[in-house]
């Protein structure tokens, strides 16, 4: 494989990172910018250990774009009433499956593009606080 590929799976690795380390720190804007911070070293170091310099670039913007993408998610899901731990675990998990999709050639890419996108898309269409069977309790 060339090294748009590998350039492609830091670029994947990068964003399931950014989603990771955003599930960790759940939502708190406070540490959203060191989130950013730490996604992008993690970034730079899986491309420095799987590449050169080229590789390092592409895990460098993943970080930070999978943090933008989840930030998002993570926040609305803990301002519509999930619980920290709940919504880190299911963020963890979905950043697994963002790590071992960017083996994927072309996904890698694919996911810089589509984290954020998807993250803009709910910020649309955000609504408020699902009123579940609370609302048949107030007869």
């Amino acid at each position: 494989m060339g090294d748009w590929y590998w350039i492609g799976v830091c670029c994947g690795l990068g964003v399931g990172v950014g989603v990771l380390v955003t599930g960790i720190v759940a939502g708190s804007r406070l540490v959203l910018g060191a989130a950013m911070l730490s996604a992008a070293a993690a970034g730079i170091l899986i491309g420095l250990g799987l590449g050169e310099w080229d590789e390092a670039v592409g895990g460098a913007v993943g970080g930070p774009l999978g943090v933008l993408g989840a930030a998002q998610v993570v926040g609305g899901a803990l301002r519509r009433g999930g619980t920290r731990f709940g919504t880190a675990a299911f963020v963890g998990l979905a950043a697994l499956l963002v790590a071992a999709l960017a083996w994927v050639p072309g996904l890698g890419y694919l996911e810089g593009l589509a984290v954020p996108a998807l993250a803009a898309r709910l910020r649309r269409r955000g609504g408020e606080r699902y009123a579940g069977l609370r609302i048949l309790a107030r007869d």
